[in-house]
């Protein structure tokens, strides 16, 4: 018994020690769904961001809170967070990559459209895609939503 309030004592000390230190842990470990568990209550240790690294990268959810904007994320600012986008990337997935890859095309611009892209940045959008495309179509058996997310990463570095 002495042995359980003992270690309740040194618990709740590192859980108050914690909140103090709560927002070092998020600038090493990002956000996600281990930051939105562990980081309640984390000393900013190496073991409490071990946690909170090894869980984000284990569940790999912090692209899709990224485009989500959930588990502590912001969304890019300069995407547009839109189901009609998802949809229609679900959709057009082949025909989005023979455009990306060549910089132009009716679906691309479909694409630009949807994510309220102005037109004087449209060609600039379409020459970052291009640029891009090895990193948005990263395998021949990518998903549409990791297809979703990294054009959202890669319009954020525009």
């Amino acid at each position: 018994m002495k042995r359980f309030l003992a270690l309740a004592v040194v618990v709740s000390i590192m859980l108050l020690a914690g909140i103090a230190l709560a927002g070092t842990a998020k600038d090493n470990t990002g956000c996600g769904l281990g930051t939105a568990i562990w980081n309640s209550g984390a000393d900013g240790s190496s073991v409490s961001q071990s946690l909170q690294a090894t869980t984000n990268g284990t569940f790999g959810n912090q692209t899709f809170g990224i485009t989500s904007g959930t588990s502590e994320c912001k969304q890019p600012s300069k995407f547009v967070n839109n189901e009609k986008v998802r949809e229609f990337v679900a959709s057009n997935l082949d025909n989005l990559a023979k455009e990306i890859a060549m910089g132009r095309g009716e679906t691309l611009e479909t694409l630009a459209e949807l994510m309220e892209i102005s037109t004087p940045k449209k060609q600039v959008f379409y020459t970052k895609m291009q640029s891009d495309f090895s990193k948005i179509f990263a395998s021949n058996k990518v998903e549409y939503a990791d297809v979703v997310d990294s054009i959202a990463v890669a319009y954020s570095q525009i």
